[in-house]
């Protein structure tokens, strides 16, 4: 399988998008032939990033790096960051907006859900300064 590298654009507040970006990372990571297990928590950790950009963070990227070992996704936003990562990675532990929990989103478990889903996991960020996450997932090296 040859190295390969996706980038998506994501829109902060464009719900009627959400979601999209995740999908198509799914489908790739389909197609390539990965095992329904990583194609499941690779799918899980670029939807809650996703909608943590779209509910949080100003306009952000996805990007999806894909070698015979690795499966690589890096997100990037323009928010306001996290003030407190160690708490934000406590599950039920949310600054969502009453609109947001409304609509069904806001139950804290994003971040943890990445954690728990992924292989690697790296958070930067600052109040006022974005974020910065990359997650990653290995893979057996028979895809594709």
């Amino acid at each position: 399988m040859a190295h390969l590298t996706r980038s998506f654009e994501i829109k902060a507040r464009d719900f009627s998008r959400a979601g999209e970006v995740s999908i198509e990372v799914q489908g790739i990571l389909k197609t390539i032939g990965f095992e329904a297990d990583c194609v499941r928590r690779a799918s899980i950790c670029a939807y809650e990033s996703e909608m943590n950009v779209v509910m949080h963070g100003g306009d952000g990227e996805l990007s999806l790096t894909v070698d015979p070992e690795n499966i690589l996704l890096e997100v990037e936003d323009h928010g306001p960051g996290i003030e407190n990562i160690e708490l934000a990675l406590q599950e039920g532990y949310s600054t969502a907006t009453i609109q947001y929990r409304e609509m069904g989103f806001g139950a804290g478990m994003g971040l943890p859900n990445i954690k728990k889903n992924a292989d690697f996991f790296e958070i930067h960020s600052q109040k006022g300064q974005g974020v910065h996450l990359k997650v990653g997932f290995k893979v057996d090296g028979d895809n594709g």
